[in-house]
């Protein structure tokens, strides 16, 4: 029997069960986390066979579930096949070590399954970096976990074990080739940064589409530019920003730059990795919040979304909020939502079908226009440079020849008003 998370024909590279642990704490049912989990682990190549979930105070310090629990997971994954695990949360290095010896399983965490996502998607040399550097930042930490398992090997009272020896040979090894990563990092944080300053100095505005995995940013770019960019039906089906032109019917261009997806418990690490990626909100113009409105958890990932954007410091623009997907819903299905405070418009949209795409262009034209001015003026002809930058990057409104020059109405940005 086909499992409920794995698409039909579909090679299955490991048989995996998904444990979770909830607490009093948490926001989301811990049961609707794991689905997120199942997702995450069927776009990772893997076979979901069962899942539990334990309910409890807080973690097990040492094993992360409790010993009852560990000895269902067992019989669980005898009956089933299993050949690892996946807890929804990041495992200290004792409870990765602990749950594989008690289980005889290989074991991941709900970090370790995302950053395998992002190496097996990540196709530009930045993206690349990106991933390594939180692969090996995610390593590091986990290094001292297996130092004294290592270190059993061999060794005496007040002398080294060969394992220990390799932990710190394996460290500096890492640490290297982390200040390496760093180094290459930095040259493309440079060149991005000139990439926006060129940006900013052609005065087209910047719009970065932003929102949770899988909520359909690369297919509303697609629709919109033609850019071709990958669409799936999977999380975190592109990961490299893509910036394409958007020319509107008024004659206004705009740079549309498609975003990594934001997801719940996204790894610090990753978020530091990919910050220089991310930053493209920051500094964007404007902000477009895309939201998978046929998503039950969709409140949720909104508020994910802005935690993020917080925490990256790419609040306080003006943001116009897409209810995606409207296509796989039925009338009444938006009214229980609860509604973008942040947003200055929201708008009802399906990217895959093009409706409500009318009113988001008109609401982005809106904001856009009122960062500009109105100017009406008659230019010699040996200013036509000057018309041809109100054409590129304005608003015209009219224009005509006339024998003294060229007489232009149009609405300008403030950025381009000192130089016509």
């Amino acid at each position: 029997m086909q499992n409920r998370y794995t698409e039909p024909g579909k090679q299955i590279a490991e048989r995996v069960i998904l444990v979770g642990v909830g607490t009093p704490r948490d926001e989301l049912d811990e049961e609707d986390s794991l689905e997120e989990l199942a997702s995450l682990a069927d776009t990772a190549g893997a076979e979901v066979v069962g899942s539990m979930v334990q309910n409890l105070e807080s973690p097990e310090p040492g094993t992360y579930i409790g010993s009852g629990k560990i000895e269902e997971v067992r019989r669980l994954a005898e009956e089933t096949g299993a050949n690892g695990l996946i807890a929804d949360d990041e495992l200290s290095p004792a409870q990765l070590r602990n749950l594989s010896d008690a289980l005889d399983l290989k074991v991941m965490d709900r970090t370790l399954l995302i950053l395998d996502i992002f190496a097996q998607r990540a196709t530009s040399s930045e993206g690349k970096i990106q991933v390594e550097l939180a692969q090996l930042k995610y390593r590091m930490t986990r290094l001292a976990g297996i130092g004294t398992e290592l270190s059993r090997l061999g060794g005496g009272i007040g002398t080294r074990g060969p394992g220990e020896k390799k932990l710190e040979t394996d460290r500096r090894l890492i640490q290297r080739r982390m200040a390496q990563l760093r180094r290459e990092l930095d040259e493309v944080k440079k060149h991005r940064q000139l990439l926006r300053t060129h940006r900013g100095e052609g005065a087209a505005p910047v719009a970065a589409i932003v929102g949770y995995t899988n909520a359909g940013k690369s297919t509303l770019l697609n629709t919109l530019t033609g850019a071709g960019v990958l669409a799936e039906n999977k999380l975190f089906a592109t990961l490299d920003p893509v910036t394409r032109l958007l020319e509107m019917e008024s004659g206004q261009k705009v740079l549309l730059t498609d975003t990594v997806g934001f997801i719940r418990k996204l790894p610090h690490n990753l978020v530091e990795a990919f910050s220089s990626t991310l930053e493209e909100a920051k500094y964007a113009d404007v902000i477009i919040h895309v939201v998978d409105a046929s998503n039950p958890q969709a409140d949720m990932q909104m508020a994910t979304v802005y935690d993020t954007l917080q925490e990256l410091g790419a609040m306080g623009k003006p943001v116009i909020t897409l209810l995606n997907k409207a296509d796989c819903l039925d009338e009444g299905s938006l009214g229980n939502m609860v509604p973008d405070r942040n947003a200055d418009a929201v708008i009802r949209t399906s990217a895959k079908t093009g409706e409500g795409l009318d009113r988001f262009l008109d609401a982005l034209q809106e904001i856009l226009m009122r960062d500009k001015i109105l100017i009406e003026r008659t230019y010699s002809y040996a200013e036509g440079g000057k018309v041809q930058l109100i054409r590129t990057y304005g608003t015209l409104l009219e224009s005509r020849y006339e024998p003294d020059g060229i007489y232009v109405k149009a609405y300008v940005p403030k950025k381009i008003y000192g130089s016509v």
